[in-house]
């Protein structure tokens, strides 16, 4: 029976794809900052584990008693929306600890294990952004790329050690989540010049025409995980398949 580890099963993606493993017979070790029994009742397939992607002893604690893991799916993210010039720094550098070093350094801590047993799948869950950036999300956006580009290098370099890297790239859907979970004003990062080109941006996030459901992603880290044919992109959702058969 295989085991996999999901960075950020709080809610949303982590938590749909914790709960299609489950489902399919894995065992699961599913991470969070804080873990919560009431949303993913642990059993014999299924431990929840307290893991913060930017601390490196949280790493190193989560990894050092989770026995074998087949495949490590990193989910974890945050992000901001807003004009960029009126984006704090200690922000953008807040987006970058989790989308980008936080992905890296769990990537690091489990390369070393993949490498010695021959085997292993690494997923990497970035965005739709990176097929076609949007407005007003320059910080997260620059974030998800860097993983686009390092994920790319790394499945050349990890291949010769049967170890499969990929990118799942979600588009966008009501778990989509920008200023909710960071301690920011979303109207301080609207400043007044930029108002009249944000409001139809922000409606449009509204009612998106095409939605990504959770089970969506769900789906395409499973099929990401049992890919043999060196497909390295997954678009996850109508909008974000529709976005990469244009690019």
């Amino acid at each position: 029976m295989k085991t996999i580890m999901i960075t950020g099963c709080s809610s949303g993606y982590g938590l749909e794809t914790a709960r299609r493993f489950l489902s399919e017979g894995w065992n699961v070790i599913a991470t969070m900052r804080t873990p919560r029994e009431d949303i993913l009742p642990p059993g014999p397939r299924l431990r929840l584990v307290p893991l913060d992607v930017t601390d490196p002893a949280s790493i190193s604690a989560a990894l050092a008693d989770s026995g074998p893991i087949d495949v490590l799916v990193n989910n974890a993210g945050i992000g901001v929306v807003g004009a960029f010039e009126a984006t704090p720094m200690d922000h953008v550098r807040k987006v970058f600890e989790t989308n980008t070093f936080g992905v890296m350094a769990m990537t690091q801590a489990i390369v070393p294990r993949f490498r010695s047993q021959k085997s292993g799948v690494l997923v990497n869950v970035t965005s739709s952004v990176t097929l076609a950036p949007m407005p007003l999300a320059a910080a997260y956006t620059a974030s998800k790329m860097a993983i686009e580009g390092f994920t790319g290098s790394l499945a050349h370099e990890l291949g010769i050690f049967d170890v499969r890297v990929k990118l799942v790239e979600p588009g966008y859907g009501p778990t989509t989540r920008f200023a909710a979970n960071t301690d920011i004003d979303l109207d301080a990062l609207i400043p007044e010049p930029y108002r009249t080109f944000a409001a139809p941006i922000f409606a449009a996030f509204a009612n998106p025409p095409l939605v990504t459901k959770e089970t969506d992603v769900a789906d395409a880290v499973w099929r990401a995980v049992h890919d043999l044919s060196g497909q390295l992109r997954f678009p996850a959702g109508p909008d974000a398949v529709a976005l990469a058969q244009k690019s």
